[in-house]
């Protein structure tokens, strides 16, 4: 041994950045060639670049979204001019395009979608928050304007009802209507307490019969929708008037009703128009906008002037002014007036 002194061993460093360095690097090197199972881009950051864009959307859309504006204006234009014949137009369209063709009515299950704020994508439903604001919009400004000639169904049981000869069918009476009216307001309650309770919106085509128009069923379900459209032969609109949770629905949301039905001051006496309704909406004289669905029948006994004994009345009063004014030596006005008082009775 050496007489000088021996220097302490000294522990052996090693790089600790070194393995990390190397890994990520390897890691970075994987994920360019596709990784280590070969898939590029593993955390899917590729795929929102992918994503499609409002304009992209929009344009893949928008022949849906106008020809729902186009017949949204359809009916708005029949409405509006009060046109008979431009409703039964309209109730045409809606069967062929919004039930055969597109399946587009509104539903139960989107009242449940609304209760859970689950409804569709907006972005990817366009033609659909088209079609549910128009019939939203317009049962605020009108009231159940989309029952009466939008709903697809009820466009269906409408044209049965104008082909089916009017002696096959049958008054409800007031009093049973009165009661029966209320079905479907309490159909629509437990529709909603159901959908609470187990969370399952399966039972909607045993409450409404809208899928018809998927031609998707059991044979159980066609056999009763057939004594459905059969029973409605008999009892105009029966399925809309008493047991629709939809209509129910908007009859609620038609309270907010902005533009109603003008009236003389002689409604107030007068018959003729609770005796015309079809869908017995006029009660003791009163609309009742829960159940008026716009139909145009009483608006257009209004406007004529040989039938609504407004303008009978009218007409007495102004040949009574012009008899006074002869009296009493001065030129009567020139007046016109055909009166036809042939009783009113409900219309086909």
């Amino acid at each position: 041994m050496s007489g000088g002194r021996s220097r302490p061993c000294r522990r052996e460093r090693r790089p600790v950045l070194a393995p990390v360095l190397a890994l990520l690097l390897a890691a970075t090197a994987s994920a360019q060639d596709g990784g280590p199972g070969g898939e590029a881009d593993p955390w899917g950051f590729d795929e929102l670049d992918d994503a499609p864009s409002w304009l992209g959307l929009a344009r893949d859309q928008a022949l849906d979204v106008g020809l729902i504006a186009a017949f949204a204006a359809f009916a708005l234009i029949g409405f509006s001019r009060r046109s008979r014949p431009l409703k039964y137009a309209t109730l045409v369209l809606s069967v062929l395009y919004l039930g055969v063709f597109k399946s587009q009515l509104l539903s139960i299950t989107h009242v449940f979608a609304a209760i859970g704020a689950s409804l569709p994508i907006f972005s990817y439903n366009l033609a659909w928050y088209a079609f549910a604001l128009f019939a939203v919009a317009t049962t605020v400004l009108w009231g159940r304007l989309y029952c009466g000639r939008v709903c697809a169904f009820g466009a269906l049981t409408q044209l049965i009802d104008a082909v089916v000869p009017r002696r096959w069918q049958l008054e409800v009476p007031a009093a049973i209507e009165r009661r029966a009216s209320l079905v479907k307001y309490a159909i629509l309650a437990g529709a909603i307490g159901y959908f609470w309770l187990a969370e399952d919106i399966s039972f909607y085509r045993y409450i409404e019969p809208f899928w018809m128009f998927t031609f998707h069923a059991s044979t159980g379900l066609w056999i009763a929708l057939g004594a459905l459209l059969v029973a409605s032969i008999f009892v105009r609109n029966l399925y809309c008037r008493f047991l629709c949770p939809v209509g129910a629905a908007l009859g609620l949301l038609s309270t907010l009703t902005v533009l109603r039905i003008p009236r003389w001051s002689e409604c107030s006496r007068c018959k003729v128009c609770e005796n015309a309704c079809e869908w017995g909406a006029i009660r003791q004289r009163r609309i009742l906008v829960t159940e008026c669905v716009r139909c145009d029948d009483c608006e257009r006994l209004y406007r004529d002037r040989a039938r609504c004994p407004h303008w009978l009345l009218d007409a007495k009063r102004r040949r009574d002014a012009d008899g006074r004014s002869t009296a009493a030596g001065e030129a009567p006005a020139l007046v016109e007036h055909r009166v036809d008082i042939a009783p009113i009775r409900r219309r086909r």
